[in-house]
């Protein structure tokens, strides 16, 4: 694994009137990791998340992309680092369109950046489907149509139709019961490694990241309240706050 850095937050911090949510957080992901952010609802993780893609804008701080200062970048250059990093939401239901079908839906990145691909279009949006573990047929249905597991799998395949260097994922699987998410935990490995991909795992379980992540960097209350490798703060986690997020979910099972 490269340990160049990809992506660096700085200081950011988020206020909302006068309540703050995201106070001070700085933390670096290196080409190629999966680095999981994790804490309890409402701990600022999202918050994070999306100013890192400049979904939101800071209040303060800084977001560095390939040493690019990306809140610095205008729209002109916005748009094509937009390419390069995606976000895979929490809920797979909500995330895709019910009126669209899953062809408008993996089409419309290649529409919004103008690009049609070498190999044609129909071609690119097959082997999305195959990247996932579906087949073609599953292009002139409607999202109504597949379970909850297969609608996750499609949100990735949109999420990599651009070929990005950068997935969030914000919650992916929990929205899922335990057996499906595990099965699309282990897409993710599989995909990571297939297509060199650096991830941001965003999370509140413990064993969850521990399975996923190279690196793990824990958010109380919109503060950063612990970082290490996931067997540091796993097996001798500083902060009481940590050791309770570990004692509250149990292990993740074996997908088949």
């Amino acid at each position: 694994m490269s340990m160049d850095v990809l992506v660096e937050a700085r200081e950011l911090v988020k206020d909302y009137g006068t309540r703050r949510v995201v106070d001070a957080v700085s933390f670096a992901i290196r080409r190629g990791e999966t680095l999981g952010l994790v804490g309890e609802s409402g701990s600022g993780k999202s918050t994070v998340a999306r100013m890192l893609l400049r979904l939101i804008e800071p209040t303060t701080g800084e977001v560095r992309y390939s040493g690019c200062d990306l809140l610095a970048a205008g729209s002109r250059e916005m748009r094509g680092m937009r390419r390069r990093m995606q976000i895979v939401f929490q809920d797979p239901y909500a995330a895709l369109n019910p009126r669209m079908r899953v062809r408008e839906i993996l089409a419309e990145p290649f529409a919004i950046h103008n690009e049609r691909p070498a190999e044609g279009l129909t071609a690119r949006l097959v082997e999305m489907l195959r990247t996932v573990g579906m087949d073609r047929s599953a292009l002139e249905r409607f999202p109504h149509e597949f379970s909850g597991g297969q609608r996750q799998r499609i949100n990735i395949a949109r999420a990599l139709a651009l070929r990005p260097e950068l997935l969030v994922l914000d919650e992916p699987v929990s929205a899922l019961d335990v057996s499906v998410g595990a099965q699309v935990v282990n897409l993710l490995r599989e995909l990571q490694r297939e297509f060199e991909l650096t991830y941001l795992f965003i999370s509140h379980s413990m064993p969850l990241v521990r399975y996923l992540c190279d690196r793990v960097a824990v958010m109380q209350r919109g503060r950063l309240v612990e970082v290490g490798t996931c067997e540091q703060v796993c097996d001798e986690p500083r902060e009481e706050y940590t050791r309770r997020l570990i004692a509250a979910t149990p292990e993740m099972p074996a997908a088949s």
